[in-house]
């Protein structure tokens, strides 16, 4: 079978709807099915980094399209940004043969009418595989007014996206309540978790001391939000709970990653001269493990209105190395679910959005024992989320429909 897949990041970008699909393009190619994806040539958190605009790799055909660099300071420079990557990217898969499968992601939100449409023409099967709920994501973020001409007409885009696809990939069950409110056959739907990325993502002893000596966390509490800054995720508990221990040289805040809120967080530390945060920026796939690794507690945020709306893909690949989970968000969603079912050798904690004295206390709690030398993933929790186990799901799907 012939695959077209199509999404603004791809291989070797570092974000995670772009590693995802490179996985499921790569077990693809090795069941013997021709995969082609249209991607984006700027790295999406670094717009002056730019790829090859066309190469094969490991077999797979990528065809990288440009955009405009605006970035993500204001809002009309991501609609530039989107939009001439959504014009090129439209001319580049006008001049590609007839795929029999074409597989839509969400990023940027329109590529999802561009892959219902292709397929439409070219009588191809579509599956559209939902990584975030767009535009119910951006009103719920305050970027749209909720009655606004573009509010609609995304809204229309992503109905029509959801009616014309062959079958949808929803991420927990909350998102796939939020499409069958858009008047979806429920068992259109499939839910299909996100994964860990087993082999590329272990505890690591060895990394982590390198990684710690290396930003000066040694002897350190480390607390630490890695992945997407973003309204998303609000961070102000954390930044709260830091100021509130910002006497206590023990410990150390360090946020790793990018997003719109990344900035913020910076110019946040700095003007409050606190020593004790650290900000780095988006690793590499091969150096993730020793950065999850150096932490002593890692943070994963869901903001309220966002349930079934974004799925934080973080928690899989921290659960993969071990490491004490923070949960700051709604008492009831897809995180606080994984947190209930946790095997009792992980520590899962929770607080909800405001609650700093709770997040303060547990990071007092937990202080005392820095240095987890010799962690490993739970057994049960590989048999949940390990990329053997959720990939081939995913992959069955998309070849028998």
């Amino acid at each position: 079978m012939t695959f077209l897949l199509l999404n603004q990041t791809f291989h070797p970008d570092v974000m995670a709807t772009g590693q995802y699909l490179t996985d499921v393009a790569l077990r693809l190619i090795e069941r013997g099915h021709q995969v082609t994806v249209v991607t984006g040539r700027r790295a999406y958190d670094q717009p002056r980094t730019q790829f090859p605009k066309e190469e094969m790799w490991r077999g797979i055909r990528v065809c990288r399209v440009g955009s405009t660099g605006f970035g993500k300071g204001a809002k009309w420079r991501r609609a530039a940004d989107f939009a001439s990557f959504l014009a090129l990217a439209s001319l580049r898969l006008a001049r590609l043969p007839r795929p029999d499968v074409v597989v839509a992601l969400t990023s940027p939100p329109l590529i999802s009418l561009l892959g219902a449409g292709l397929a439409r023409l070219r009588r191809s099967r579509f599956f559209y595989w939902v990584m975030d709920f767009n535009p119910d994501e951006a009103i719920a973020a305050g970027w749209l007014r909720p009655n606004s001409p573009a509010a609609k007409v995304l809204d229309w885009i992503s109905r029509v996206s959801l009616r014309r696809a062959h079958r949808i990939i929803a991420l927990d069950r909350f998102m796939r309540e939020r499409i069958v409110a858009k008047g979806i056959a429920r068992a259109k739907v499939l839910v299909i978790p996100p994964w860990s990325h087993d082999t590329e993502v272990t505890f690591d002893a060895q990394g982590r001391e390198r990684f710690r000596k290396a930003h000066g966390l040694d002897g350190k509490f480390v607390v630490m939000y890695s992945g997407n800054h973003s309204p998303c995720h609000p961070l102000d508990t954390l930044l709260a709970a830091a100021e509130r221990l910002k006497e206590d040289k023990s410990i150390v805040f360090c946020f790793v990653g990018g997003g719109s809120e990344y900035k913020r967080v910076k110019r946040w530390a700095a003007e409050g001269k606190l020593t004790q945060v650290v900000c780095l920026p988006y690793q590499p796939l091969s150096e993730v493990s020793n950065s999850l690794s150096a932490a002593d507690l890692q943070v994963v945020v869901m903001g309220d209105p966002f349930i079934g709306l974004v799925h934080p893909c973080k928690i899989y690949n921290i659960l993969n190395v071990g490491a004490p989970v923070l949960y700051i968000g709604p008492r009831v969603s897809h995180i606080s679910e994984i947190v209930e079912k946790a095997p009792h050798e992980l520590v899962c904690l929770a607080a909800q959005h405001g609650e700093v004295d709770k997040v303060v206390k547990h990071i007092q709690q937990l202080s005392p024992g820095v240095g987890y030398a010799a962690r490993q993933p739970s057994a049960a929790v590989r048999s949940l989320f390990s990329r053997e186990v959720v990939l081939p799901k995913l992959v069955a799907a998309l070849e028998t429909g």
